[in-house]
């Protein structure tokens, strides 16, 4: 896991990230490091996973994101507050965060 604690309400949907992405890379669990699980905010309805084209609510929402490490290469899972986790291929910083 993390040097980070992961809080026991975090457990389920890291465990479910952390499969997400073993089974997109096509690599053991275990392969899998969690860097970070944090709240934050996100600029706006895209939750730091904007697709080109769409449109998204222009206010600021809570949400989480968690960063997972494969081989030296950091990946990211963004949700909204009390959401589903999914992947974002090409990830934005959330207010006052950076990307990884």
């Amino acid at each position: 896991m993390s040097d980070q604690p992961v809080v026991p309400d975090a457990v389920e949907p890291v465990a479910a990230v952390v499969a997400d992405l073993a089974s997109r890379l096509r690599v053991d669990s275990s392969a899998v490091t969690v860097r970070s699980y944090e709240d934050v905010t996100w600029r706006d309805g895209s939750l730091g996973c904007p697709v080109p084209g769409m449109m998204y609510t222009q206010a600021l929402v809570a949400g989480s994101r968690i960063v997972l490490e494969v081989a030296g290469r950091t990946y990211e899972y963004h949700a909204a507050a009390g959401g589903r986790f999914l992947f974002c291929p090409d990830p934005a910083p959330p207010v006052g965060g950076v990307t990884r």
